[in-house]
């Protein structure tokens, strides 16, 4: 049996990696700037790959019901664990995302936080309701010459690649840094 991606992150949740449940400023500034304006009652979320569950959870607290996939067992686990009383709010997932089912129109709000799967970019478009949000942040190729994070280029966007992935969006919010980390950051409403 070889070692797998699912393997790997198993392995990582148990040596205690990825443990943080504070959420990216990313997810906090969309938040309060896009998010609640357009979903003051909460909706429905998926968390792309959200590994103990630092946004699922924060968005459960405020009243979103969140499905969160993740390829590992361990990692939701944890999740679970982290979520407390708000586990009743969250749809725990175990899969790979090459493999998982997104029905099609059923979130308000996608979020993917350094996870890169380039072909999951259609299906995460047609899982969107008409006006719900894609949240997308990434490592760049400028990473390849920064210290830490991801190296490889198929772990890396390029230059407004999620522009052109997500071209069907209404672009709200586009950025990308390179000071002290290759970063992509995407917002857009279907």
């Amino acid at each position: 049996m070889s070692y797998s991606e699912h393997d790997a992150w198993n392995q990582r949740y148990r040596r205690g990696s990825h443990q943080s449940i504070e959420p990216d400023p990313f997810l906090v500034q969309a938040f309060e700037q896009y998010i609640e304006p357009e979903f003051p009652d909460g909706g429905t979320a998926l968390d792309v790959a959200g590994g103990v569950g630092r946004h699922a959870i924060w968005l459960a607290r405020r009243n979103w019901e969140v499905t969160l996939v993740d390829i590992s067992e361990v990692g939701l686990e944890h999740a679970k664990k982290n979520a407390g009383r708000l586990a009743s709010r969250i749809n725990f997932v175990p899969a790979d995302l090459d493999r998982f089912s997104l029905d099609p129109v059923a979130y308000d709000l996608i979020l993917v936080f350094f996870y890169l799967e380039r072909s999951l970019f259609p299906r995460l478009v047609r899982a969107l309701k008409p006006g719900g949000l894609l949240i997308y942040k990434a490592y760049t190729i400028d990473q390849m010459n920064l210290p830490g994070g991801p190296s490889h280029p198929l772990h890396l966007v390029k230059h407004n690649e999620l522009l052109r992935a997500f071209k069907r969006l209404r672009v709200l919010h586009y950025r990308e840094t390179f000071r002290d980390r290759g970063l992509a950051e995407f917002l857009g409403r279907k």
